[in-house]
Formats: structure tokens, C-alpha cells, sequence
């Protein structure tokens, strides 16, 4: 993967004045050019690039969420770069296929959010920071299953952002992909 190419999604991106999508925006910047391995998932200072997937219904105003099993809350697909993908935005849609067995329609995907976040500490990992950048998918079909990476799929309304107890990071994501 080519840091540079990420750097082209983010020069691309408008944040429609959201400062935290700005800040997160210079910071995924930083990383990307003062890193030696920003796409290394054992990378923890200052951390590294992850990618989500932003799954649009065929038909309906609704988007994808998953039951992430270790962190047991609601989010949407997506996880870590691997060496096989083209490019970031591959990541999020491998990801997004991997935990729901999601067709994805054959349309360019756009960066929707950069958001940088923590994520808690676990077994020989400690807290480090997630550099994520969602990429909004329409979906070919609204068939999904629920994986051994999750522990529940469903297809969500924006009405639904409280029933899902979903982050403020999350929920701006969701609204720029609509």
C-alpha cells in the first residue's frame, strides 16, 4: 500500500467545515508522511491506518452495522489494511465482505469521514490510535450474515442512531454518506 495514495483520498475530501474531520484529516497527513509503517497493524506509536466501509441498502434509506464482538458495541464494518489490498478503500470493502458476506455494487466508492480514535487496550496491545477513513458502498443485494467476526448484522435508519448507541464519529459519517 502507497501512503501517497491515501494521501490523494484525503486531498480529495471535503470536510464541509467539520473541525474534527480537519484534525483528523492533518493527523492521518502526519502519520502518513512521518511514519515508517503507518499501515502496520503492530505499529502503536503513533498508530495506523484502518479502514471502514459505509454500506448503502439497494433499495432503502438504511446502512449496514455489525455486532462487534470485542468491543460489543455497534459499528460499522471495517478493520485493518492487509497486504493484498489495492488500496485503502479496498480495505474497507474486503472488511465489509469478510463480516457481513455483503455483495458490494460495482460503483467507485467515495471517502465519506477521517476520523482518529482510540481503541482500548487487549491482551499484547495497548492503546493506540485508530487513523480510519470510511468509504461509502452501495450494496448489491440486502443479504448479510452474521460471521465469526460479528455477533449481529442489521440494516440501520438514521431514526435508529439511538436504539444502536451509535458514536458521534459514526453518526457524522452516516450523514455525509446520504
Amino acid at each position: 500500500m502507497n501512503p501517497a495514495g491515501v494521501i490523494g483520498w484525503l486531498d480529495k475530501f471535503d470536510t464541509n467545515g467539520d473541525g474534527a474531520a480537519g484534525k483528523s484529516v492533518e493527523l492521518i497527513r502526519m502519520l502518513l508522511e512521518h511514519s515508517p509503517a503507518p499501515f502496520s497493524r503492530n505499529q502503536y506509536t503513533p498508530g495506523h491506518i484502518t479502514a471502514t466501509a459505509c454500506v448503502l441498502h439497494p433499495a432503502k434509506y438504511a446502512f449496514l452495522l455489525i455486532h462487534h464482538k470485542r468491543l460489543g458495541r455497534w459499528l460499522m464494518p471495517g478493520g485493518h489494511v492487509e497486504t493484498e489490498d489495492a488500496d485503502v478503500s479496498a480495505t474497507a470493502a474486503r472488511e465489509a465482505v469478510e463480516e457481513t458476506s455483503i455483495i458490494l455494487a460495482l460503483e467507485p466508492p467515495r471517502l465519506v469521514s477521517a476520523d482518529v480514535h482510540a481503541i482500548p487496550p487487549k491482551r499484547d496491545e495497548p492503546l493506540h490510535l485508530h487513523h480510519d477513513l470510511t468509504f461509502a458502498f452501495r450494496a448489491a443485494t440486502d443479504v448479510v450474515v452474521i460471521t465469526e467476526e460479528t455477533e449481529g448484522v442489521a440494516w440501520a435508519m438514521v431514526e435508529d442512531f439511538e436504539k444502536y448507541q451509535l458514536a458521534t464519529n459514526l453518526r457524522r459519517a452516516i450523514q455525509r454518506t446520504f
